[in-house]
Formats: structure tokens, C-alpha cells, sequence
């Protein structure tokens, strides 16, 4: 009798743990959708603001003038 209870315990303690770790696997796959929800939405931007900057403008000649700060 007292194997059969031991062999009960340690099986309700591993179901106990199997069902953590299945809440566990569940939360941190939410974490990884609205990771990689929020990386999509960052390359979209970044190909956005790429395409809002003229390819003169990165490459081209740039005055210093343009770049002074105000107070010069």
C-alpha cells in the first residue's frame, strides 16, 4: 500500500509540474508572436523611412553651411 500511495504522489506531483511548464511553454510562445509582431512593424518602418530619404541625399555632396547649428 505504501508503494502504490509513493507511486501516486510522485505521479500527481510530475502531472502537477507538466501542467506548469505546458502554461509556461503557452506564455512564452505569446512573448515570442508579439516579438516578432513588434520586429515586422520595425522593418516596415525602417524600409519606410529608407525610401523617404532621396538616394542623392545620402550619397550627394553636403554643404557644411547646411549643418551648422543655429547659433553660428
Amino acid at each position: 500500500m505504501t508503494r502504490t500511495h509513493n507511486i501516486d504522489t510522485r505521479l500527481t506531483e510530475l502531472e502537477i509540474k507538466a501542467s506548469f511548464m505546458d502554461d509556461l511553454l503557452d506564455k512564452l510562445d505569446q512573448v515570442i508572436i508579439r516579438q516578432q509582431d513588434q520586429i515586422d512593424r520595425l522593418t516596415r518602418e525602417v524600409q519606410f523611412l529608407r525610401q523617404q530619404v532621396p538616394a542623392e541625399g545620402v550619397a550627394g555632396q553636403r554643404n557644411l553651411r547646411d549643418e551648422l547649428p543655429p547659433h553660428y
